[in-house]
C-alpha cells in the first residue's frame, strides 16, 4: 500500500509558483525526496491555471508519512506557506494493491 497526496497550492501573482520554485532551489524539495518512505515529491502546473501548482507527494505508508509531518521540513512548508499566501485544496489516495487491472491496461502505453 502506498498513499499519495495531491495537494493544489493555489494563491494571486505567480505566488504558487514562486513557492514551489523557492522549495527546490531552497533544497526542501530534494531534502524531503530523501527522506525514508518517500516516494514521489513533484511539482506540476496546470495549463489553464496559472495561479495554481499541484504537488504529487507519495509515501510508502502512513508511518512514513507521519514521520515526515513530524519532520523539520514542515516548519520550513508552513513558513513559505505563509509567506506566499497559499490556499489548499488536498486529495488523499491509498493505492490498490492489485495494481492496474488488465481491463484498462491496453489502455496504456508504455
Amino acid at each position: 500500500m502506498s498513499i499519495v497526496v495531491n495537494i493544489y497550492y493555489t494563491s494571486t501573482n505567480g505566488n504558487a509558483r514562486k513557492f514551489a520554485e523557492e522549495m527546490e532551489s531552497s533544497g526542501t524539495a530534494a531534502a524531503i525526496r530523501k527522506e525514508a518512505g518517500n516516494l514521489r515529491y513533484d511539482y506540476f502546473f496546470p495549463m489553464t491555471d496559472p495561479e495554481t501548482v499541484l504537488l504529487i507527494d507519495c509515501w510508502k505508508d502512513q508511518q512514513a508519512l507521519d514521520q515526515h509531518h513530524a519532520s523539520p521540513m514542515m516548519e520550513k512548508i508552513a513558513e513559505l506557506r505563509v509567506k506566499y499566501d497559499l490556499h489548499m485544496k488536498v486529495e488523499r489516495y491509498v493505492s490498490d494493491e492489485e495494481g492496474i487491472p488488465e481491463t484498462d491496461s491496453h489502455f496504456i502505453k508504455e
